[in-house]
């Protein structure tokens, strides 16, 4: 992991405020690093880093041009943690630089309702909502490439049947980094609360190719006010799997 980058919220295209009772307008944010926190180099022996609003693997320390991941959509519990919200997602840059292209999914509880759906962002850009429907239980697999300044984010659910695959160009982004992360979205007031998931389940999961222990992936664990968030399980033996598991504050 390498050093804070600074979060700024997207700026809306619609302009004018947001009223009160309205949604915040999420976005997902580069790594914000819990002050103080260790930052550890690659490598399985390292210390987990901390981080506000990220949990999961990303590697570092060089250009990246693929991450891949599966995942089962979890269904969130809202009755207890209102307007809050979780997202799952493969990306590049972020962890240490000032974009991040990536696609993925929200479990969100919006009240006490929950909203789930698919999405891409070009951050600092908005994320863009997809039309493909998905509910808990479903099977999703996301894959962001690089070429040149070009990235193709492509994102399926195999249980509804559909595929989504957007590409964007930045000249800006440099694929500095590469990560499979659940995260707590932000809104112009910060990072927001992170919904109730249970546990989400990253398989498959590939960088360049490799596996995240072969590629010396570090582990982050979600951390607020000192009270962990999310953890993150060890790698399977293979290197490819891992879980995140919410805690209760």
């Amino acid at each position: 992991m390498v050093g804070v980058v600074a979060v700024a919220a997207p700026i809306s295209l619609a302009g004018g405020n947001i009223a009160t009772s309205a949604p915040p307008a999420l976005f997902h944010a580069p790594m914000i690093p819990v002050p103080g926190s260790p930052i550890p180099g690659s490598g399985s022996n390292q210390l987990n880093s901390t981080s506000t609003n990220w949990s999961g693997y990303a590697a570092t320390g060089r250009p990246f041009t693929s991450v891949t991941a599966s995942w089962t959509e979890p269904a969130v519990t809202c009755g207890a943690d209102p307007n809050s919200y979780s997202a799952f997602w493969v990306g590049l840059d972020g962890d240490g630089t000032s974009t991040v292209e990536q696609t993925g999914t929200d479990s969100d509880c919006r009240g006490t309702a929950p909203k789930y759906y698919a999405w891409y962002e070009m951050y600092p850009a908005f994320p863009v909502n997809l039309t493909g429907s998905v509910t808990p239980g479903d099977k999703m697999t996301a894959t962001v490439t690089k070429s040149g300044t070009s990235f193709t984010m492509t994102i399926a659910d195999s249980t509804k049947g559909w595929t989504k695959s957007i590409t964007k160009s930045s000249a800006k982004a440099k694929g500095g980094s590469a990560e499979v992360i659940t995260e707590a979205p932000s809104s112009g007031t910060g990072v927001l609360p992170l919904a109730d998931f249970g546990n989400v389940a990253y398989t498959s999961a590939t960088i360049d190719g490799s596996s995240l222990a072969a590629i010396g992936a570090t582990a982050i664990t979600m951390k607020k006010s000192g009270i962990v968030d999310s953890s993150t399980s060890a790698l399977s033996s293979a290197g490819h799997d891992f879980s995140n598991t919410w805690k209760h504050r």
